[in-house]
């Protein structure tokens, strides 16, 4: 009984850690959402990569490292999920996925210049396809 007990409340914090480093990750695609549309504003396009959004080693920020999301999410690898940015025509796209499934998180999400972030379950980058978060 009592181990019973135990292992029940260790799936439930381990439910609950999953839950809000998925919240941490959704907020962090809608920081990238709105760091784009911030670049678009600010040079006429949207940046192709992570470090474009980043900050600057050194000196003033511009196109290369705008300084528009922290170094910790420019560098592609957050709260145990990898985080990607590339260029669809003039639009992007972001994607995040756990580094270890079911270890570090058991969803992946999307990101396009609607704005609306999807989600997988499973191993598959979500896409513009997968489910919304509601």
């Amino acid at each position: 009984m009592r181990g019973q007990q135990s292992a029940r409340a260790a799936g439930r914090l381990r439910l609950d850690g999953f839950n809000a480093t998925e919240t941490v990750v959704i907020r962090e695609m809608q920081t990238i959402f709105q760091a784009q549309m911030q670049y678009r504003s600010q040079y006429g396009r949207c940046a192709a990569s992570l470090t474009q959004l980043g900050p600057p080693a050194s000196g003033e920020a511009g196109p290369d490292a705008a300084g528009l999301i922290p170094r910790s999410l420019a560098s592609g690898e957050k709260d145990g999920y990898l985080f990607r940015v590339s260029l669809r025509g003039a639009a992007f796209e972001a994607w995040a996925r756990p580094k270890e499934l079911n270890v570090t998180g058991r969803r992946a999400f999307y990101i396009d210049d609607n704005g609306v972030v999807h989600q997988n379950w499973g191993r598959e980058d979500a896409t513009a396809e997968s489910p919304e978060i509601q």
